[in-house]
């Protein structure tokens, strides 16, 4: 019985810790790490062993899971006065911070443990990665641009990829990390209307905070059309052709939905916008990329 129950505890503990770091939003990025995996293969690396897949989407579930946490955990005290995220799994008691360090260190571990795995310089410039997401996390604090860091955290993930199958960079995966830093940029903005007011109130730094909220808008536009502009860019030197160009039309019409279900005036629908659009934009640019690159 006891152990029934232990068991039971330990189930809903790990719930909860997969909650916190909202785990089901890896499809974010996830794609565009694997698309670095196509990019890579393109430019005569070779299809990549099961093993080197296999490490890049730990070192990146580890990389994410381990961000996360450290955004909740150091973000706790804020979030608590903020009547939005008062009940996150922390400020609510939900998860100890105690819990909520052991699992970002067992997640930055199984991160550098990945990094290792795949080659040296992956493991050489993990340390940096890692740096990043101390830095996200403290942004709000002293800088009205943390979301062009959270941008280049997320870019790191298509570089990482293609740098643990080629061993260096090459011109189509700067341009995808590219479009990856400002297509997350503009949806972090958007993001972060909903604490506008709360932001302002408290000093607290954000682009929406120093802007308003109409020329946030107006800067996620722009963000969003460089986003489809690096995508454009990614195709020479790619090898990728006809499919991938379709591809990147989709995630245009993609992107306009997505903006026609916000205004400065009505956030109402700023769920669907977020957390709907983004992971339909991720997978269709991998899909159009991966059959292009198979045809």
């Amino acid at each position: 019985m006891q152990m029934t129950i232990n068991r039971e505890q330990l189930l809903a503990k790990i719930r909860a810790l997969l909650e916190m770091i909202k785990f089901s939003h890896t499809i974010f990025a996830f794609p565009f790490a694997l698309l670095g995996v196509v990019l890579a293969s393109r430019a005569n690396a070779g299809l990549p062993s099961f093993g080197q897949v296999f490490w890049i989407c730990v070192a990146m579930v580890g990389a994410r899971s381990g961000a996360m946490g450290l955004n909740r955990l150091i973000d706790a005290r804020i979030d608590a006065a903020n009547p939005r995220t008062a009940e996150r799994h922390i400020p609510a008691g939900k998860v100890s911070r105690r819990e909520a360090w052991l699992f970002i260190v067992a997640s930055l571990a199984i991160f550098l443990f990945a990094a290792w795995m795949l080659n040296p310089l992956c493991l050489k410039l993990a340390p940096v990665a890692i740096g990043l997401f101390i830095l996200y996390a403290l942004c709000k604090r002293f800088t009205h641009y943390a979301h062009i860091v959270l941008g280049l955290c997320l870019s790191a993930a298509p570089v990482g990829a293609y740098i643990a199958l080629r061993g260096e960079l090459d011109w189509p995966v700067v341009a995808l990390a590219l479009a990856v830093l400002f297509w997350v940029a503009g949806f972090d903005i958007f993001y972060a209307l909903q604490d506008y007011d709360y932001d302002v109130a408290r000093g607290l730094h954000s682009i929406p905070s120093k802007l308003g909220i109409e020329k946030s808008f107006l800067l996620v536009r722009i963000f969003h059309g460089l986003m489809l502009a690096f995508l454009l860019l990614v195709i020479p030197g790619s090898g990728l052709g006809w499919i991938y160009f379709a591809g990147v039309l989709v995630v245009a019409g993609l992107l306009m939905y997505e903006h026609s279900l916000v205004a400065p005036d009505d956030l109402s629908k700023l769920d669907a916008a977020f957390f709907n659009m983004n992971g339909y934009i991720s997978v269709t640019i991998f899909v159009f990329a991966l059959v292009d690159a198979v045809v």
